[in-house]
């Protein structure tokens, strides 16, 4: 998109990158994120700065983003202590990021940065939030885009906010949409949907999502069905409610069965005792209260975790970027 549509009105921009383990793909996304960022900020009137978090990377990302800082004043660095997960790191980006706009964006290249400028487009007529919604899902199986739609969809109908369908994380916000996200501090954190929570004018810009430039995916099945269960039961009481009705469904189920048992007995007799439908009623009762303990576990355990009170992340080193470095020392 041609820049020199963008409001003439001097601002800060920053775009927080968290990475895991992401060196093979951190050179190729600064390079095309910083030609993004050089068309922007050539008007003159726009300045940038690069968060990376490197959310305790095991390979050599901590070298590469040292690389890059040494050959981009822009960039910043935020190393935390250990791997905390990408919602924690995102937050821990958003934290530290002094933009007027702040745009969040995987390394992985999936996402375009070539779409800020449109999206900067957008904030400047007055929407809080521009994110990405996602029309094609390339580079990934069959089985993982039909279980993310019907997740998405489920959100949807479960949820007291209206979370947007194929939407991930790559998205800009204003300022006072930061400020309000630095204030929700839950300890299992759905960004998509503390994203949604916040409210404010909210814009949609369609693309088509690439496969990753490169790397393996950090999301396997397992960790995408425990964010799916973070996502649930932090937007929604919905299980607790199914445990409920489960409950009273099989008390209501049990209390038919008795009463067809006694009609029986009273009028044929019983001379057989019923050991296997006993049995069958014994395990499906106890099936459904070991599940609705387990729901209310779920809950509980998120309870346990808030009033522990401990902080999100911690950082083992912050390098800020030059214009900020040179602000601190004035």
């Amino acid at each position: 998109m041609n820049t020199q549509t963008l409001s003439e009105k001097s601002f800060r921009l920053s775009v927080v990158v968290p990475a895991f383990n992401e060196q093979d793909v951190l050179p190729e996304f600064h390079r095309r994120l910083s030609a993004v960022l050089d068309e922007v900020c050539a008007q003159g009137h726009v300045s940038a700065e690069i968060v990376y978090v490197n959310d305790g990377s095991v390979d050599e990302s901590a070298n590469v983003l040292t690389d890059l800082r040494d050959a981009d004043a822009r960039v910043a660095i935020i190393d935390l202590s250990r791997n905390f997960g990408k919602e924690i790191a995102m937050t821990a980006g958003l934290d530290h990021a002094h933009g007027d706009a702040v745009v969040v964006i995987d390394a992985d290249l999936q996402d375009p940065p070539e779409l800020i400028p449109e999206m900067i487009l957008h904030w400047q007529t007055g929407y809080d939030v521009v994110y990405a919604q996602r029309t094609s899902r390339a580079g990934e199986s069959a089985f993982k885009k039909a279980t993310a739609h019907l997740f998405y969809r489920l959100m949807q109908r479960l949820s007291r906010v209206h979370i947007p369908p194929d939407t991930g994380d790559y998205r800009l916000l204003s300022r006072r949409a930061v400020t309000a996200l630095a204030g929700l501090r839950e300890q299992h954190r759905f960004m998509k949907g503390l994203f949604a929570w916040i409210g404010y004018p909210q814009k949609a810009i369609p693309y088509a999502r690439d496969a990753r430039y490169g790397g393996e995916t950090k999301w396997g099945y397992i960790g995408l069905w425990n964010f799916a269960i973070d996502g649930i039961t932090s937007f929604s009481t919905f299980p607790l409610k199914v445990a409920t009705y489960l409950g009273l469904v099989a008390a209501l189920g049990a209390f038919i069965f008795g009463l067809f048992i006694f009609l029986q007995t009273l009028l044929f007799g019983n001379p057989v005792p019923g050991y296997p439908s006993l049995l069958v009623v014994v395990l499906f009762l106890g099936g459904i209260q070991l599940m609705a303990l387990g729901i209310i576990g779920e809950y509980l355990g998120r309870m346990f975790d808030e009033t522990k009170g401990r902080p999100l992340y911690l950082v083992k080193e912050y390098v800020p970027d030059q214009q900020e470095k040179e602000s601190a020392e004035q």
